[in-house]
């Protein structure tokens, strides 16, 4: 299978350091701000799959372009909620097709998985409060980071309704640690995922674009892991 890379800071290097191990070959590199000469080397290199970890700027300004690179991509740039109905146009108008995630590894969405059934029996109980909590490191932009909107998404559509305190932390090298605390009168249960190496990002996106592989239209982590209709 052939990639290009569409951004090469920490996580596209370790993209490219990890293909191999998927049977990915790494045949170009661009970014938003590549030369036109780059971008035609990047369209002629009959990539079979793009995979992005650039910026939400960046994405925005180039996804129509980059879904002339190849029939599939894998997005992991955060920070641009706001343009989704644009990209879902822009994705269905090409005909592609797209993994889009704002965490790839497994864990993240195992704990969101968990959140859903505790958020569903939580709602009946008029005594909890609930938080999430997300850290990350300080060159991190948004906050809250995607996944901690994931995991507040996954609380909504299953039923809870109450306030969520959500709150964030920007500090030093942490790769990412995300909670989902449930406060009782006596008792507290917490959910955490922490992330010990930043290498399982590359490796769920690696996963996610050879799943895509042959498919067209929007897809998530969830449905690549099989857990599209978990609870």
């Amino acid at each position: 299978m052939r990639a290009v890379l569409f951004g090469h800071g920490r996580m596209g290097r370790l993209v490219g350091l990890h293909a191999a191990d998927h049977g990915v070959e790494v045949v170009g590199v661009i970014s938003s701000r590549s030369t036109a000469a780059e971008w035609d080397a990047a369209a002629q290199a009959g990539a079979d799959v793009v995979i992005d970890f650039a910026t939400g700027d960046a994405l925005q300004a180039s996804l129509d372009r980059l879904c002339t690179i190849a029939p599939t991509l894998v997005l992991g740039s955060t920070g641009w909620a706001a343009f989704e109905p644009e990209a879902r146009a822009i994705i269905a108008r090409h005909g592609v097709g797209a993994v889009v995630a704002s965490n790839f590894s497994v864990g993240a969405y195992l704990l969101e998985a968990a959140v859903r059934v505790v958020s569903a029996a939580v709602e009946g109980l008029d005594d909890y409060e609930t938080f999430l909590h997300e850290a990350h490191h300080s060159k991190k932009r948004d906050a809250p980071s995607g996944t901690a909107l994931l995991l507040l998404q996954a609380m909504r559509e299953a039923g809870l309704t109450r306030h969520v305190d959500v709150s964030s932390t920007r500090a030093g090298h942490i790769p990412g640690t995300h909670s989902a605390g449930f406060d009782g009168p006596a008792e507290t249960v917490t959910l955490t995922h922490t992330v010990r190496d930043r290498a399982t990002f590359a490796h769920g996106a690696l996963r996610a674009a050879r799943w895509v592989h042959g498919r067209t239209g929007w897809f998530s982590m969830r449905d690549v892991l099989g857990m599209a209709t978990a609870p």
